[in-house]
């Protein structure tokens, strides 16, 4: 209904703010509702009047001169109510509801005012309260009062009205009525909870000044009319009871007297004390709105509030109010009633609590010495104050005293000090705090961004810095991040060393609130520059604690923790204890700043010590080879370290070292299994074929050593020119290959080459090259077909040929063919002549060297007729370009068993053998 009647209006209020859809408080004939102005979002709370709340009981005349009669009375209504809104704007005090935008009409008849916000009446409060009791308690049911919290979410707020609240909330009205009495020259006229506000400061307003007038003894010139007393004390029952006079607040001196004075307002004030006590809270006078029930209550003393009677109320009463202000106040004559200013001084009031309230009050015309003295002493009487008196009073008061510099820093220690007793801390902290503390440190053009400086800021400042913990409890990570880190990154980049150390301090706070990029591009830099620029020792070692904290270390309070053997605290360290840098930066931003330090003092290498221990977590082996342990010894061999810190630094020192060795020892190994092809051995080898022990030596066999002096080759995977990887031959059943046997080399075992299930080693029929006999007895390498070598060779696609060595020169002039002396095994490959020879086999070949007549061929290889095994490769078919040369050995290989020599014409014609330099002309 009202969402609807609020799309009608057309004015100016509801054109510029931003209205609810519902009201948050019913007030007499007002709907209060919370509003926003659009254009700078400044909250008030807008007072709607509808026309049509006078019609329901308007009925039932069908006269025309009844309605007439009706309308004139609605306009006086109205009348009175645009008074109600005029007057506040026209009364200026804390005491007063503040006007924010005027009355207007409304297209519906209705009327429209924004004042500052307000939660509830006083009369709504009351009745809340009524509604708790009645349903078991505070607890028993839920607020009515809606608020809005700081993410935008609607919450019930429960209200408490206790002692301390009402000598408050007392107090101010009083000053509100002293200020009307006094100042205004008017009397209220209709005092009542109903006309009471309090605002989202907790503070009583007054209001409802439609009925107020000068007083009748007034001598001075006023412009608002005199109460018409048998008007406003008649009750027309065509009218809603909201926007009349309420009998069970009025004074009998309007009743009875038909008097006018500031006296009536005191007799009033003495019901709404009595309402607050009161159960029910309401008024202890019951007149139904009946003029004549009102002066028989006033007329009997039994039913008039008085000490005999307990002044009517259902519960007990303060000590104070019962003998020095309730029977000056509900006196029945007026002379005899103390006035507003008096009522202020009562013992009523006298206790500290309400005091200091008094104090804060008056806090903006104080002496700065007073405030001084104030504001020391407040620490001591807060924990007595109620916490909503904290929250809606204390600390409003306090955070507007900011503008003082000199103050700053008493004020900012009672804040923190109020907020960590708040049950709702978090929210007041976010919402009242915070920007407060940017208006005094981050304003831009501020006073706090002069370049002079600023010892009372910079005092405010420490201040903020020792309670950053409690900070970063009530607050959100953005929220400390956008507000509270560039306060805190304002402090270390100050001269003063004082304030550079508190901020250095708050790093584990900062930390604990802080994600990965905060830390890495917002906070490391900072505290980077300020210890690469500081000229400081304590500032340097500062610096190298946060270093060792970003490393993942301890500060030094969670140190001091295990040391005083505090488990708990150790193990909740230790799920959280990793570093908050990254490899990259421990390495290249942290080290290269610990490297240049210059000063050799104790603290300082024990504090980079401290950072060095982190970073032997973090770095890679190689690096902390190359760059830590070099700046470790360096570090120290300083002169001024003691013997524990010397071995201190050992001890480092000896750790990296291991770790070190450790990981380089475990990679060699790695590399070197990995190296290796077909090693079935326990350890690894070296290129030389030594077995690798585990201490990381090598051991050198007598095989090995004979091997390598005498030039033998290392396995069957070297080749002609000693390399070893020779790849296998696919097929093959072994892994390794035979050694092949020189003319000078010490035979070996014939029996390790046929045991098993190895084939005998194929003997070779190619030259093998004698020391003492000179390269010229051998012809220069020929190419041969390049033809079809994989076809015809049989090799297989991957592989590579297994050469044989060249046999002396000798053999071929001094062995003879006999069946005794030719292997069983044909090679597969060799240099000069082959058993089954095929030019296609390969690109080069060696023919056999010139013969003499006393020369006879060379040791031939008889044919292995079975299939190859594991030594060799399948012999290919035999082209028909190739039959010539097998006449040579056709009918050598049909004599493999007898002794057969070789005829003269199956001997290559050779020339005479050359001698000397000559030998070596082909090789030239």
């Amino acid at each position: 209904m009202f969402a609807s009647a609020l799309k009608s209006f057309t004015s100016n209020i509801s054109a510029n703010y931003t209205i609810a859809a519902s009201p948050a408080s019913v007030a007499g004939a007002w709907r209060v509702y919370d509003g926003k102005k659009k254009t700078t979002g400044k909250a008030v709370s807008i007072f709607v009047f509808e026309r049509k709340f006078l019609d329901p009981l308007s009925g039932g005349l069908g006269s025309r001169s009844g309605g007439a009669s009706l309308k004139k009375l609605h306009d006086e209504v109205i009348e009175r109510l645009k008074k109600e809104a005029s007057s506040l704007a026209r009364l200026r005090h804390p005491s007063i509801l503040e006007l924010a935008e005027p009355v207007e009409d409304t297209r519906s008849g209705g009327l429209m005012f924004a004042t500052e916000p307000v939660t509830a009446s006083l009369a709504g409060l009351l009745q809340e309260k009524d509604d708790q009791e009645r349903a078991g308690g505070v607890g028993g049911r839920h607020s009515r009062h809606v608020t809005e919290d700081a993410q935008g979410h609607k919450q019930r707020r429960e209200w408490e009205i206790d002692e301390l609240e009402i000598q408050k909330g007392l107090l101010q009205v009083a000053k509100g009525l002293e200020f009307l009495h006094e100042s205004a020259g008017l009397v209220h006229g209709n005092l009542t909870p109903d006309t009471i506000y309090i605002n989202a400061k907790g503070d009583w307003k007054l209001s409802g000044l439609g009925f107020s007038g000068p007083p009748d003894n007034n001598t001075a010139r006023s412009t608002t009319p005199l109460i018409s007393l048998s008007e406003v004390l008649y009750h027309d029952p065509r009218l809603p009871k909201a926007i009349q006079l309420n009998l069970d607040y009025t004074s009998p001196d309007f009743v009875i007297d038909s008097n006018v004075s500031s006296a009536a307002d005191m007799f009033s004030l003495g019901i709404v004390i009595l309402a607050l006590y009161n159960s029910p809270h309401t008024s202890p006078l019951k007149t139904n709105s009946n003029l004549s029930t009102c002066k028989k209550l006033f007329t009997a003393s039994s039913s008039t509030p008085s000490s005999n009677n307990n002044f009517l109320s259902s519960r007990p009463l303060p000590g104070e109010l019962m003998t020095a202000v309730l029977p000056r106040l509900c006196t029945r004559r007026p002379a005899q009633r103390m006035n507003a200013r008096e009522f202020q001084q009562s013992r009523f009031f006298d206790n500290v609590l309400v005091s200091t309230i008094r104090f804060l009050d008056s806090l903006p015309a104080k002496t700065p010495q007073e405030k001084s003295q104030f504001l020391r002493g407040l620490p001591r009487i807060i924990l007595q104050f109620p916490k909503s008196v904290l929250e809606k009073k204390v600390l409003p008061a306090l955070l507007e005293e900011t503008k003082d510099r000199e103050l700053l820093s008493l004020i900012l220690q009672n804040t923190f000090k109020i907020i960590g007793m708040l049950p709702s801390g978090k929210r007041t902290l976010t919402e009242t705090v915070i920007p407060r503390l940017r208006e005094v440190f981050l304003t831009p053009g501020g006073k706090g961004d002069t370049t002079e400086r600023d010892t009372a800021r910079e005092a405010g400042l420490v201040v903020l810095l020792e309670n950053i913990v409690l900070i970063g409890e009530n607050c959100s990570r953005k929220e400390f991040k956008d507000d509270l880190l560039p306060m805190v990154q304002l402090a270390m980049e100050s001269s003063t060393q004082l304030l550079v150390d508190k901020a250095l301090g708050c790093l584990p706070t900062i930390l604990n609130v802080s994600d990965f990029s905060t830390i890495k591009h917002d906070v490391f830099p900072v505290v980077a520059a300020v210890f690469s620029k500081t000229a400081s020792l304590a500032i340097k070692v500062r610096g190298l604690e946060a270093f060792a904290i970003l490393c993942g270390g301890l500060s030094s309070g969670e140190q001091d923790d295990r040391v005083n053997g505090l488990a708990g605290a150790q193990n909740d360290h230790s799920a959280k204890q990793t570093a908050l840098l990254d490899k990259f930066t421990v390495q290249e931003k942290i080290v290269p700043l610990l490297k240049a330090i210059k000063t050799k003092e104790p603290a300082c290498m024990m504090a980079a010590l401290a950072v060095f221990r982190q970073v032997g977590k973090i770095a890679e082996s190689d690096f902390l080879a190359v760059e830590v342990l070099p700046i470790l010894w360096s570090f120290s061999l300083g002169p001024l370290l003691n013997i524990d810190q010397f071995k201190e630094f050992m001890g480092l020192i000896r750790t990296l070292s291991a770790k070190i060795e450790q990981e380089q020892t475990k990679k060699l190994l790695e590399l070197s299994s990995n190296s290796v092809d077909g090693f079935d051995g326990p350890h690894p080898k070296n290129p030389m074929g030594a077995a690798a022990l585990p201490n990381g030596s090598f051991e050198i066999g007598q095989d090995d050593f004979e091997r390598l002096v005498l030039g033998k080759r290392t396995g069957a995977g070297a080749d002609i020119l000693g390399d070893s990887q020779r790849p296998q031959v696919q097929g093959s059943p072994s892994a390794s290959a035979e050694t092949p046997v020189f003319t000078w080399s010490t035979p070996s075992n014939l029996s390790n080459t046929t045991s098993g299930n190895l084939t005998p080693r194929q003997a070779s029929n190619a030259q093998a090259i004698a020391p003492e006999h000179g390269l010229s007895s051998f012809a220069p390498l020929k190419p041969s077909s390049s033809s079809g070598l994989h076809n015809t060779m049989g090799w297989s696609q991957g592989t590579l040929p297994t050469f044989q060595s060249l046999k002396p020169a000798s053999q071929w002039a001094s062995n003879t063919l006999t069946a005794n002396n030719i292997p069983s095994v044909v090679p597969t490959l060799a240099f000069g002549y082959p058993s089954a020879p095929d030019t296609s086999h390969l690109s080069f070949s060696l023919p056999p060297p010139p013969l003499t007549s006393t020369n006879s061929v060379h040791s031939l290889q008889p044919a292995q007729l079975s299939s190859h095994n594991g030594f060799s490769i399948a012999p290919p078919p035999e082209p028909s370009h190739v039959r010539n040369t097998q006449t040579l050995y056709g009918g050598l290989l049909s004599g493999v068993g007898r002794n057969v020599a070789p005829t003269p014409s199956q001997i290559p014609a050779t020339s005479a053998p050359k001698k000397g330099l000559d030998a070596y002309e082909s090789l030239l």
